[in-house]
């Protein structure tokens, strides 16, 4: 049986992803962010204070793996954690003044890996390869959250 990668669109969309993450990964070093940080920010800065849970489940990461997220991120000085007066078993997770400044600077830098990669594309094919690959998000329960990256 023979697998072609060339025509699999799981395979050039994982590769894709990858490489979408690396040039993301490059761009943002400098400003003290990594691309998971720079998801949780992009929750946190479009929206209300979250919770771990929430944060976790936008990122459709495990609990484990946002703690040491957030971990990281509350050392580095990007979030605190308030008393959730909704339940006070849990926090919010808050970014701070620092982490909108970087935020504002990523997303520059995430919007400029977007616009190289969709011109390579004729102009008149970008919204709808846009379109395309949410239909495919949808198609397998996921949402499209909408935030740059």
């Amino acid at each position: 049986m023979n697998f072609d990668t060339a025509d699999s669109a799981g395979y050039l969309t994982n590769q894709l992803a990858r490489i979408f993450a690396r040039e993301l990964a490059r761009a943002i070093q400098p400003l003290g962010l990594a691309p998971a940080q720079f998801l949780v920010l992009t929750q946190l800065c479009s929206g209300p204070p979250a919770t771990q849970r929430d944060l976790a489940r936008a990122a459709d990461v495990d609990q484990a793996t946002m703690a040491g997220t957030l971990t990281r991120m509350e050392r580095d000085g990007h979030i605190r954690r308030e008393p959730n007066p909704n339940d006070g078993r849990s926090q919010l997770i808050v970014p701070s003044d620092g982490a909108k400044a970087k935020f504002r600077d990523a997303v520059a830098e995430a919007e400029a890996i977007n616009r190289r990669a969709l011109g390579a594309l004729p102009e008149a094919d970008r919204a709808a390869f846009l379109a395309m690959l949410r239909t495919m998000i949808e198609e397998f329960g996921g949402s499209d959250p909408g935030g740059p990256g």
